[in-house]
C-alpha cells in the first residue's frame, strides 16, 4: 500500500529544514520579532528550535563552537556530529555558529569571528538559548524596523545593551545573534541599534 504521508510537507525533513531557514531569514529581516518553527528532537541542553536551526544550517563545512552548557553534555556533541557532520572547534573566533546554552554566561561578542569589511559574512552567528521572550524590554531601531520595536528576553547579562552597542559600532562587521525559547526564535542582526534597558 502506498504511504502518501511520506510525501507530505509535515513528514518531509527537507521541508522542515527550509521552513526553519525561512523563519530565521524573516527574523533577520525584522529584528526583535518572534517566529515559531517546528522544533527537532535533540538531547539536553538543546531547545527544539535550536536543534531545528542547526539541522537546517550546519554541515561538514560549518564549524560550531559550544559553550560550557553544551560541552558538559556529551550527547549534544554526538547529536551534532550524527545529524550534521559539523566540526566542533575550541576557538570561538573560527566558528561559523556558536551555541550558547547559558545566556547568563554569554561570552564577550568580540571573542567571535567579526568578519571583515570586504567579507562581513565571515562572522559568527551566535545562537543564544533563553528562558522566555519576557522581562525588561530594550528599544530597537534600524533596518527592518519602521519606528521602534521593543525586545525582551530573559535571562541576559546585565551589560547586554552595552555589548550590542559595541557590536553595532563595528558595522558592517560584527556578529548576528539569534535567540531561542523553546520553539520560538528572534534575531538581533549586527545592523540593529539598541536603546537603554
Amino acid at each position: 500500500m502506498l504511504d502518501i504521508t511520506a510525501n507530505t510537507p509535515e513528514f518531509d525533513p527537507a521541508y522542515a529544514s527550509q521552513a526553519a531557514f525561512r523563519a530565521l531569514m524573516e527574523c533577520m529581516a525584522r529584528p526583535g520579532e518572534i517566529r515559531s518553527l517546528q522544533g527537532a528532537d535533540a538531547p539536553a541542553p538543546f531547545a527544539p528550535a535550536t536543534a531545528a536551526l542547526i539541522k537546517s544550517l550546519a554541515d561538514y563545512e560549518t564549524p560550531l563552537w559550544l559553550d560550557a552548557a553544551f560541552t558538559a553534555a556529551p550527547k549534544a556533541a554526538e547529536w551534532i556530529r550524527f545529524h550534521t557532520g559539523a566540526p566542533l572547534v575550541t576557538d570561538p573566533a573560527t566558528a561559523a555558529f556558536a551555541l550558547i546554552g547559558d545566556a547568563r554566561a554569554l561570552p564577550d561578542l568580540a571573542q567571535f569571528a567579526q568578519g571583515t569589511s570586504e567579507y562581513p559574512d565571515r562572522s559568527t552567528t551566535v545562537i543564544v538559548q533563553i528562558d522566555a521572550f519576557a522581562s525588561d524590554a530594550i528599544a530597537l531601531t534600524g533596518p527592518g524596523i519602521k519606528t521602534t520595536h521593543n525586545f525582551a528576553a530573559a535571562p541576559l547579562p546585565a551589560d547586554f545593551a552595552a555589548r550590542m552597542k559595541e557590536n553595532r559600532a563595528l558595522f558592517p562587521r560584527g556578529v548576528d545573534l539569534v535567540f531561542v525559547a523553546g520553539t520560538d526564535i528572534a534575531a538581533l542582526p549586527r545592523s540593529v541599534m539598541i536603546g537603554e534597558r
